[in-house]
């Protein structure tokens, strides 16, 4: 056999294998490709679990299930199926949390369970709009919580009360308060949400020279400005509870719900005014 035929041998057996190899890759660049994808998506919700532990979660909920009267669960059933059509949005869910995280909410779409009138209901977050994250970082927001969708149980229905509500007679004699289910129930009810991790409502620790909620209650009743009908702390912080119209602490307006009269028993009331009292 000449050079020149053994060359084109080669040659041909070069393309052959060439050829070869570009097909088995092709056949599998599908499952590279999904493997890809699953990768980026772990990756994703890896990233925005970190997001939502160090942004979201005194909102919202460590696992997204909601603070009863500040904000609502995103870890719901009725926020997969029902959200976008409750305010109308015709894109889908996953922009529209990217959305709403990136440009905030202005007022509340259900004020009568979640506060927001007044101030905004929810900050930008977007660096666009004066908020401390980038795109990729609220896309990766959103990605970890739409993880949440296949397994999202149903919160909607308001857990019955295990005793009677205490109502909004602030002269009413409460049981015996147990300070360390107090400080449960101010994490679970929302209420730390708005007076210690966040600014939403008068601080409950001593700040700026001012005591603290246990020690202030009592003199905030006895300020000329006081429009409230309490005549003792743990009247006043009943009536804060139940009443939270009744006196507006300067500077503030109302965020707190109305209905925790009809939401917490006498007895979660009374434990969670004598873990406030505590809080010096």
């Amino acid at each position: 056999m000449s050079r020149i035929n053994v060359e084109i041998l080669l040659g041909t057996l070069i393309v052959l294998l060439t050829g070869g190899m570009l097909l088995a890759y092709g056949i599998n660049e599908q499952a590279r490709m999904d493997e890809y994808k699953v990768a980026q998506a772990a990756s994703a919700i890896e990233a925005g679990a970190a997001l939502f532990d160090n942004n979201c979660r005194g909102c919202h909920g460590v696992q997204g299930e909601g603070v009863v009267g500040l904000c609502p669960p995103l870890n719901d059933r009725f926020f997969f199926t029902e959200r976008v059509k409750e305010v109308g949005w015709t894109g889908t869910l996953e922009d529209y949390i990217v959305s709403t995280v990136a440009g905030g909410r202005l007022a509340s779409t259900r004020p009568e369970l979640y506060p927001g009138s007044g101030k905004p209901a929810m900050p930008s977050w977007s660096e666009r709009f004066g908020g401390p994250l980038r795109d990729d970082q609220i896309r990766d927001l959103a990605t970890f919580i739409m993880n949440w969708e296949s397994t999202a149980p149903d919160r909607e229905t308001a857990p019955a009360l295990t005793g009677p509500a205490v109502g909004t007679d602030i002269t009413q004699e409460l049981p015996p308060g147990e300070v360390a289910n107090g400080e449960a129930l101010a994490t679970s009810k929302g209420c730390a949400g708005c007076h210690v991790t966040t600014n939403n409502g008068p601080a409950w620790a001593s700040s700026a020279g001012q005591p603290g909620i246990g020690d202030r209650a009592a003199t905030r009743i006895a300020q000329d400005d006081y429009a409230g009908s309490a005549t003792t702390a743990e009247q006043y912080l009943l009536e804060s509870i139940v009443l939270p119209g009744a006196h507006l602490v300067p500077g503030f307006q109302i965020q707190m719900p109305a209905n925790f009269g009809q939401s917490l028993t006498a007895q979660e009331t009374a434990d969670l005014i004598a873990y406030m009292l505590t809080v010096k």
